[in-house]
């Protein structure tokens, strides 16, 4: 045979190639590893890392044979009999694969990855209580437990830092460790970024095919990105691997939710809290369902049951506050300032506790103490989530440069043909979801949600976009057929929420800054503005806990200039789409709204109905802060409620300046 230069040089390949191995690149390593098996055709860890790489690119009967060969000449090759069952459970050889996972574990009962493969064997089998069983006992013997429990704590802790090092701190020894490919998922998921959670978990299922953990986080990343098919079909499956835990019916639940099914994912949070009657966050988790569905009392009585199972929650106390006519009693304000005092606790729930006392004290007419708590809420959240208004101005800036006159005049002929989306956009807090009701109950659209689809797309193509040429600059580059293929994936992963009807609506107010993006892959959409003057608006949005995003809510400075900013951007669409937007006035809806609803279905092309002026009567699942708000007649009593607030609102009035002549 031939014999390598040095030994070092051929165990430096070696590790090269299950370096390459162990990041997915199967291909890479199979030219590596058949150089290297050509110098050394006996070395069996060669020969079993060939075998991986064929057995990871689907070549099974060519990799069951390298393995069978290997333990001929090393019958105690682990690892090796643990990838011939994986191939033989891959090639529907079930019971050969169980033999060979049950040698390694009587002779190594501690070894996780058998045990990973060995509950895999036992999903195919449908034995899944004793798949259960393995998966536990691979957590148990994982030689990284003790870090991966560390970093989990530091999760738990919301220490997102921390839990980061730690867990690629084990994917420095191995890349292919799933549990902490599952942990970076998670980290992925918290920081909004859920195409690169889906990739990690992609990853940690190609080690175990059937892993809960995996498919646990699955699902959440689906709903992220709007694929809601798959992320029902990963529900349904981990319901099927692990039916007796309360995750996958927490899982089925938001599935539900996203998929307008919100008695399903009642019922399914319910079934969470019959597996785990001690659990807070499945009793608050009801309670948002329950406010979604309208059933007031019983939403209040939810979030007051987690209260009374854990007196520190502050998501159940600004809940309540949430549900915005609930008045706190002496007893329940003191208990929060006792939490909010306590050096004890952890700090991340503080700026709900704030929020949910200003908004106490307001309701007592005691309006600087409100304010005092609805300022320090915001500043615990800006510590948490800085934002960066010039930034945000300097891109602003660069979508009204790129989508010009010019570039809708080229671009003319793109885009898919269909007109059934109405996008309702501006800002939170500024009777989006008045007008989002009003047209939900007319009897040709679909109410929906605030749907991610568009955000996506634009996070897709900032982060496919060649080096150098970010969004919106890329834009400008794409061939004429991409708009309207970008219009059918709209069109494709919106479908699941639509019951049949011409129409339906995406009420994403932060949509307004891709309204020139909309433009182009749905030239004819329906646009309107819901717009409301700046003082409440943005005084509105200062005193609001939102779950996400609207970082640019926590200072009265940037918010000033977030909303000039938003008129820019929207006296620009006007400019280069003339007639493209309709503009509502909250004022002047609430004011005469016979008339201003008739001019609002003109624009949207739509028959009058009656039912649009009796829209509080609409029974309808309303997921936004405004869900009780929507539900009662039209009233007039927040028009100038600011002025409540007028000598703490100051430097909000300075920042908006000509804007609020200009609205």
């Amino acid at each position: 045979m031939n014999v390598p230069t040095t030994a070092s040089t051929y165990e430096h390949g070696l590790r090269a190639a299950d370096a390459a191995l162990r990041s997915g690149r199967a291909q890479t390593a199979e030219r590596m590893l058949r150089a290297l098996n050509a110098e050394a055709p006996a070395d069996v860890n060669c020969r079993w890392l060939l075998g991986v790489a064929l057995l990871d690119q689907g070549k099974l009967a060519d990799s069951m044979a390298l393995f069978e060969s290997v333990l001929q000449s090393a019958a105690d090759f682990a690892s090796a009999r643990i990838d011939l069952a994986r191939a033989y459970r891959a090639s529907g050889r079930l019971p050969d694969a169980r033999e060979q996972l049950r040698t390694v574990l009587g002779h190594h009962p501690h070894h996780s990855l058998a045990w990973l493969a060995y509950g895999d064997v036992l999903v195919d089998l449908q034995q899944y209580e004793d798949a259960r069983i393995a998966f536990e006992r691979a957590r148990q013997c994982d030689p990284e437990r003790a870090r991966i429990e560390a970093a989990t704590q530091a999760l738990l802790a919301d220490d997102r830092k921390s839990a980061e090092e730690l867990f690629r701190q084990v994917l420095q020894k191995d890349a292919g460790h799933a549990a902490a490919l599952c942990g970076l998922a998670t980290l992925s998921l918290a920081a909004d970024v859920p195409g690169d959670a889906e990739r990690l978990l992609r990853h940690a299922l190609r080690q175990s095919a059937h892993l809960p953990l995996a498919w646990r986080g699955l699902g959440p990343a689906l709903l992220a990105l709007g694929r809601l098919t798959e992320a029902e079909d990963a529900a349904r499956y981990l319901r099927i691997i692990e039916p007796e835990n309360p995750q996958s019916w927490v899982a089925t639940a938001a599935t539900a939710a996203r998929l307008l099914h919100p008695e399903q994912a009642l019922a399914a949070y319910q079934r969470a809290v019959q597996l785990q009657p001690q659990e807070v966050r499945l009793q608050t988790s009801i309670g948002h369902v329950l406010k979604t569905l309208g059933q007031r009392a019983e939403s209040e009585a939810a979030y007051k049951a987690a209260i009374a199972l854990d007196p520190n929650n502050a998501e159940a106390y600004w809940s309540l506050a949430d549900l915005k006519n609930y008045s706190f009693s002496d007893a329940e304000i003191a208990a929060m300032q006792t939490v909010l005092a306590d050096p004890q606790r952890p700090t991340h729930g503080d700026a709900q506790l704030c929020f949910a006392l200003g908004k106490a004290y307001e309701q007592r007419l005691q309006y600087a103490q409100a304010f005092e708590f609805y300022a320090r809420g915001n500043a615990r959240r800006r510590l948490d989530e800085p934002f960066d208004i010039e930034a945000f101005e300097r891109r602003a800036a660069r979508i009204r440069a790129v989508y010009s006159a010019d570039f809708f005049a080229t671009h003319a002929s793109g885009g898919d043909a269909s007109t059934a989306p109405i996008f309702i956009v501006g800002l939170p807090r500024s009777g989006s979801t008045l007008i989002e009701q009003i047209l939900a109950s007319h009897s040709q659209v679909e109410g929906t949600m605030e749907l991610p689809n568009v955000l996506n797309m634009v996070r897709d193509l900032t982060r496919l976009a060649p080096a150098g040429l970010g969004y919106p600059e890329c834009i400008a580059a794409l061939p004429q057929p991409q708009f309207g293929a970008l219009g059918a994936r709209y069109l494709g992963e919106t479908a699941p929420l639509r019951r049949g009807k011409p129409h339906f609506i995406d009420k994403l107010p932060n949509n307004y800054s891709h309204i020139g993006f909309i433009h182009a892959i749905l030239p004819h959409a329906i646009v309107i503005d819901a717009r409301r003057h700046p003082m409440d608006c943005c005084f509105s949005i200062f005193k609001q806990h939102f779950a996400e995003g609207q970082t640019f809510g926590y200072d009265l400075g940037d918010l000033g200039r977030y909303y000039r900013s938003y008129l820019a951007m929207m006296a620009h669409w006007d400019a280069v789409l003339p007639g493209k937007v309709l503009h509502m006035q909250y004022e002047q809806l609430v004011r005469e709204p016979e008339t201003q609803i008739r001019r609002l279905l003109q624009h949207c092309g739509l028959p009058f109905e009656p039912g649009c002026i009796a829209f509080h009567e609409t029974r309808r699942a309303v997921r936004t802060a405004s869900a009780e708000q929507v539900r009662q007649p039209i009233y007039t009593s927040s028009i100038g409620y600011w002025i409540n607030f007028e000598r703490e609102l100051a430097p909000l009035r300075a920042a908006l300046g000509d804007a609020l002549v200009e609205r």
